[in-house]
């Protein structure tokens, strides 16, 4: 299990305009700047999809948090 704490600390960081949701821009923008991931708008959408609960196609915390608990 995730601490939440750190949880909302990242969350915060991928939410680059601070509106209390992960766009798939956002978390394309996110990954791209860990180094590790350059991935096409398409499969950020792809991923923001799997984990969107209430189909929304954004990313809360909630939603966040459900999926880092998994």
């Amino acid at each position: 299990m995730a601490d939440i704490e750190e949880a909302r600390k990242q969350f915060e960081r991928i939410d680059a305009n601070g509106d209390g949701f992960i766009t798939a821009a956002e978390f394309k923008q996110a990954l791209a700047e860990g180094g590790d991931w350059n991935v096409t708008e398409t499969v950020a959408e792809s991923l923001i999809k799997q984990r969107d609960l209430n189909g929304d196609k954004v990313l809360s915390f909630d939603e966040f948090w459900a999926y880092l608990n998994k």
